[in-house]
């Protein structure tokens, strides 16, 4: 079983579907001799050919809908916007067209055949159009469905699942652990079920919640927590909408306490979400206040990126004063 990264792991990805099934497409800026900014489509066009891996115009509005047009009919697309802060011009497309493709004609015709990829969050001095988290803006959309992975192992099963899911998929790659680190991944083709969360780390004494890179500072706290005597469950949510509200339900009632962490801003994150219905479900298994690690209610800042993102260092705290409360 090779090593590879999260972002060779989404290539294999699509590599895998493309060879599995004639009907997938690839579309977007720079993705075909140049393999995308990221070069997550690396040698798809030479392998596949200019009519299944293709360029489009700058214009992610035109992309998106023409995306929708060949899932309509049958294809199944895979388009790729550059970066998460360029989404927002095919808003309209994905949440009044995509979303709503299947409902509005009772199920006669959809767009089920639709995968958006997308590079998000910051860890990459990107500043404030190459940084963004939008990724709560979409889990208000019925009809939607948004996945996150946080490892190469994820990245490669999500993204085949999401391809062949039978509902328009929005998947939000990391863009900052893109190259972090190697993992073992299969080079067969195999699929991870979507809106299934995953317990990386049993613990008793409270729960983290979080997903993409903020993974990473999750694992980081809980070591530094666990030295304290603190005992940690990690949860990784991987898909957002749906979200497993099961499993984190079963670990608080277990715990008592709950963290969550993401980049976004605090304000409308999805973290408020998590946090009122866990309340809802748990309330008296409760031992202190449900706790968000969030980015800050501003736009996303350039030379203060470290101080803007939640990281372990804040986590930790927060555990403390958690259990201690």
């Amino acid at each position: 079983m090779p090593k590879i990264n999260l972002l060779q792991a989404v290539n294999s990805a699509l590599d895998t579907a493309m060879d599995a099934d004639s009907r997938v497409v690839c579309l977007g800026e720079d993705i075909g001799e140049f393999g995308g900014v990221f070069r997550a489509t690396s040698k798809l066009q030479e392998k596949y050919g200019k009519q299944r891996c293709f360029n489009t115009p700058i214009t992610e509005q035109g992309i998106v809908g023409f995306s929708i047009g060949l899932a309509a009919q049958g294809s199944v697309a895979v388009a790729e916007i550059q970066f998460a802060d360029y989404i927002f011009p095919a808003f309209d497309q994905i949440v009044n067209e995509a979303a709503k493709f299947r409902y509005r004609s009772g199920d006669q015709f959809n767009c089920g055949g639709l995968t958006i990829r997308t590079p998000y969050g910051g860890g990459i001095a990107g500043g404030l159009y190459h940084s963004q988290s939008p990724e709560a803006y979409f889990c208000h959309t019925p009809g939607l469905k948004v996945v996150i992975p946080s490892t190469a192992y994820q990245a490669k099963g999500l993204l085949l699942s999401a391809i062949r899911d039978p509902d328009p998929v929005i998947f939000f790659e990391p863009k900052a652990i893109y190259r972090a680190e190697a993992g073992d991944v299969p080079d067969t083709d195999y699929e991870l079920p979507l809106g299934v969360a995953q317990v990386v780390s049993t613990g008793t004494d409270i729960t983290l919640v979080g997903w993409g890179a903020q993974m990473h500072q999750l694992h980081r706290a809980a070591k530094m927590a666990a030295k304290d005597g603190i005992s940690c469950e990690v949860i990784d949510l991987c898909t957002l909408l749906p979200w497993d509200a099961d499993t984190v339900a079963k670990s608080v009632t277990k715990t008592g306490r709950l963290i969550i962490s993401h980049e976004a801003p605090r304000t409308g994150g999805f973290a408020g979400e998590i946090a009122a219905t866990i309340q809802e479900r748990c309330f008296l298994s409760l031992e202190s206040p449900i706790t968000r690690i969030t980015g800050l209610d501003t736009p996303f800042p350039l030379v203060f990126e470290k101080e803007y993102l939640p990281d372990y260092l804040k986590v930790f705290e927060a555990i403390k004063a958690s259990v201690h409360f």
